[in-house]
């Protein structure tokens, strides 16, 4: 089965959206990152992906409210956004994050995530490869690399990486698809990692397609604003148009026995 993550891009304090990585076309969703993160949990989400975005542009960071949402939440919780160092990554594992997405490093100082593979072993850092028309971009989407988004992940497999969060930034919040394309292309180049989809789920048909990449090492999905839109039919069971008056403080209808890991390549 197809996992499915609730995206938090934390901007400013706030739970906010961009349209194709564009900072001025910010959607704000919510003021409170944490009861956000509360209610998809509410919504039996099993794993949550945060993004720093204030972080990712070096402008700041957010991480007394990912720390937050850490300490609040008893699910997994991934982070990317402005992750550089080895004291970064240390920082935020510290916090209760449970695994680190690390992006403009691993085009910038590759032997950096090597190193913090065999430190941190592959189920806790991940790579984000985040690209436009094939071509990798960094520093917050907002620079390119000429760097090829499949060579980028043979050599980081090669390095002990198995797991990508792949992003097509053309499609981040159009809500006009997936790239299936380049997920299957990418899958049928890998050996061992697995790739975690991300940008432009619309809704549920979506979900179907991209299900059916199982083969090409697809298995789970990032969704963010079709999630905070209420594209999926199942949303209407969950109150989200009454989301102040919630309880965020019971969480699913099917509690966790124990605190679920995020799946890893074997």
């Amino acid at each position: 089965m197809l996992l499915v993550i609730p995206a938090i891009d934390i901007r400013g304090g706030r739970c906010v959206r961009l349209y194709q990585g564009a900072y001025e076309r910010e959607t704000v969703y919510f003021d409170d990152p944490v009861k956000m993160a509360c209610l998809w949990r509410v919504q039996n989400a099993r794993v949550l992906h945060v993004v720093d975005l204030d972080a990712a542009r070096g402008q700041g960071h957010n991480r007394e409210v990912i720390g937050a949402i850490c300490r609040t939440l008893d699910i997994p919780i991934q982070v990317g956004g402005g992750i550089r160092t080895l004291e970064d990554i240390e920082s935020l594992l510290q916090q209760g994050v449970y695994r680190v997405v690390l992006g403009t490093v691993a085009v910038r100082e590759p032997d950096l995530v090597s190193e913090a593979i065999a430190r941190y072993g592959c189920s806790r850092v991940v790579v984000g490869i985040d690209a436009r028309d094939g071509e990798v971009r960094v520093q917050g989407w907002t620079e390119g690399t000429g760097v090829d988004a499949v060579a980028l992940a043979l050599d980081m497999e090669q390095r002990g990486v198995r797991r990508f969060v792949y992003t097509d930034i053309s499609r981040d919040g159009t809500l006009e698809g997936p790239n299936v394309d380049m997920y299957r292309t990418l899958g049928m180049h890998l050996k061992k990692a697995r790739i975690t989809a991300s940008g432009g789920v619309g809704g549920y048909r979506d979900l179907m397609r991209l299900q059916e990449l199982a083969p090409y090492r697809v298995d789970s999905v990032i969704i963010g604003r079709a999630l905070y839109e209420n594209r999926f039919p199942c949303q209407q069971f969950w109150c989200w148009h009454d989301k102040e008056n919630v309880d965020l403080t019971r969480f699913s209808t099917a509690p966790l026995r124990r605190k679920i890991k995020l799946p890893t390549a074997k």
